[in-house]
């Protein structure tokens, strides 16, 4: 179903499509820094999907199931879901219409209650478009729809051996689609040439772990400096840097499970600030800051600070200017100093037997908080949390809220919203 939008609003939403700048547009699962912070604006705080609603903008069925988090750029979105058994993506417009879908291989369906068989997250540079999924297709599109290459990574290096549904969403580097891979047994990162889909390079990143601490949900971070790109991959017990061209590892942090814990699996993915990573593991029992230079073990000589905390095992943090905000699973929030790890306050959302898989976004000062039942906070960040609205889009809700060009898009487990 698609709400009808007045002449007036459409032509509004297409101008400031064209004028977006690359800021405004979501190339990725986290946002145009990779650290879940929107472009600078005012943003919906309160909103309801009711057909009469003002603050609907339009709301669109999609053709199956998917978890994974659009990507925006110029007056595209891009969603991965299943279509008719299939891994497929669509593209709409910014009012609502379906520009075109692809369908790839098969689906894999979902294990998990909350996951599917289109958990990770497209990724473009306005020129290609990644996309990846459960069943082990990965295949590059160009923003008209057309497939470039695709190729599966499990017929090609072996079976998923994930307890849970695949997640890690790919990253795009040197010219590369990049994946890692962290799986029981052998773990890996591989990248394939963008222009022809061949091999660039297959990065072995295997290490020794108790009970399910080799698998990995994250996806990896590309850390930039000098015209030169690393890409910081974290999962086994470990953060590693290799070099975006030849995959060739150049430095490793452990001492990440001490004890020798089983079930350490990471979900949560490391957010790179400045020139250091923002790490959560131990099932979101602790919290790393490491520098991103060396070479070698720089378990010792990178540590900036390490702490035992209650944060977040499966929402990403967000990290802003000097500040750190985790959301706990089950509903707390807590912001961090960037400089110390020093909590400076928490505070509980309403109670819930619900849990958050969605990771968490930051606009302005209004932290967008996401809810498995489909309830999304809006709260306002300060010197503490006060929530502002309670807007619930009446389904389940895994993917991350989207905040672009003053409006509010949002992907369920059912419909594309776009709010305003």
């Amino acid at each position: 179903m698609n709400k009808r939008v007045g002449p007036l609003i459409v032509i509004a939403l297409l101008l400031g499509v064209l004028h977006a700048s690359a800021a405004e547009n979501w190339p990725q699962w986290r946002g145009p820094a990779n650290d879940g912070v929107a472009a600078e604006g005012a943003y919906p705080r309160e909103f309801s999907t009711a057909e009469d609603a003002e603050s609907l903008v339009w709301k669109v069925a999609l053709p199956g199931r998917g978890c994974s988090t659009p990507a925006v750029w110029e007056d595209r979105i891009l969603v991965t879901c299943g279509i008719d058994g299939h891994d497929g993506v669509v593209c709409y417009d910014f009012a609502g219409k379906e520009l075109w879908r692809q369908q790839l291989g098969p689906e894999r369906p979902g294990k998990h209650r909350n996951g599917s068989g289109s958990n990770p997250s497209p990724v473009t540079d306005g020129k290609h478009l990644v996309v990846y999924y459960k069943s082990g297709t990965v295949a590059c599109l160009d923003l008209a729809g057309n497939v470039a290459w695709q190729a599966n990574l499990q017929q090609k290096y072996g079976e998923d051996k994930l307890w849970w549904d695949l997640a890690t969403s790919p990253v795009l580097a040197a010219g590369n689609a990049v994946i890692q891979v962290m799986n029981a047994g052998e773990c890996y990162l591989v990248a394939f040439d963008l222009a022809t889909g061949s091999l660039a390079w297959k990065q072995d990143r295997t290490y020794e772990t108790p009970l399910e601490c080799d698998q990995g949900y994250c996806s990896p971070s590309i850390y930039r400096r000098g015209g030169k790109e690393t890409i910081v991959a974290s999962g086994s017990d470990h953060v590693t840097g290799h070099d975006a061209r030849t995959g060739e590892k150049l430095w490793e942090c452990g001492g990440m499970n001490p004890n020798h814990e089983q079930m350490w699996r990471m979900i949560g993915s490391l957010v790179i600030t400045g020139d250091a990573a923002i790490a959560p593991y131990g099932r979101g029992s602790r919290l790393l800051k490491l520098q991103l230079e060396g070479s070698g073990d720089v378990t010792e000589s990178q540590r900036l600070w390490d702490i035992d905390i209650e944060g977040s095992d499966v929402p990403t943090p967000v990290v802003s200017r000097d500040r750190i905000f985790l959301l706990v699973d089950k509903g707390r929030v807590t912001c961090l100093d960037l400089a110390t790890g020093q909590p400076l306050w928490s505070a509980d959302l309403p109670k819930s037997r619900h849990t958050y898989y969605a990771s968490p976004v930051l606009a302005g000062n209004t932290l967008y908080c996401a809810r498995e039942d489909g309830v999304v906070f809006s709260c306002e960040i300060n010197e503490g949390l006060a929530i502002v609205a309670e807007s619930n889009l009446g389904e389940q809700l895994i993917a991350t809220p989207i905040p672009i060009r003053g409006q509010l898009l949002v992907r369920g487990s059912e419909h594309l919203f776009l709010f305003r």
